[in-house]
């Protein structure tokens, strides 16, 4: 079993939750589709500057670039979120150029869960439901739209745990 982030819920609505997500750092490849999961791998494998093998942590996050399409087979990012003990300064230098490491501050993020098969159509879909809850609740999005995936690949397609989601104005 994976770790996850932790967050806090701190509004249910209909099928969105607005969820209280602390500081967190990622290792972040821009542009290389399927390849840039394979280069986090490589990564928290062992390929940086301590040779240090770093805990796989879920969500494996996945945002669109400018107005491409959300990454799977290109164009956009995707991260891996870093277990709780790293920050930008402690996590490993990446050996590869390709690999950033940054941190995301503490900020409150508006999410949507949904179980089965990660697809562009499902992706858009349940973008529109999350955002019309959004707009319906009053509740104001900052940004765009992405994806937050918790299982690995041979984990059975019917319990994948995916999620969009999307950061949110908030007062707590």
């Amino acid at each position: 079993m994976v770790k996850s982030i932790d967050y806090e819920v701190v509004k249910k609505l209909d099928r969105v939750e607005i969820r209280s997500y602390p500081k967190v750092a990622l290792a972040r490849v821009d542009g290389y589709g399927d390849g840039g999961f394979n280069l986090l791998f490589k990564f928290i494998s062992g390929a940086n500057s301590q040779r240090a093998k770093v805990a796989m942590t879920a969500p494996v996050i996945s945002e669109k670039i400018a107005m491409t399409a959300p990454v799977i087979s290109g164009g956009g990012s995707i991260a891996f979120v870093m277990p709780e003990s790293y920050t930008s300064e402690t996590t490993p230098q990446p050996a590869d150029d390709r690999v950033r490491i940054e941190e995301i501050p503490a900020r409150y993020l508006a999410a949507l869960r949904f179980s089965g098969r990660w697809s562009t159509h499902v992706f858009e879909t349940k973008s529109k439901e999350m955002m019309g809850e959004l707009q319906k609740a009053g509740i104001k999005s900052r940004g765009e739209v992405f994806s937050m995936r918790y299982n690995p690949p041979f984990t059975p397609w019917f319990m994948h745990r995916n999620e969009v989601a999307i950061e949110v104005e908030w007062q707590s």
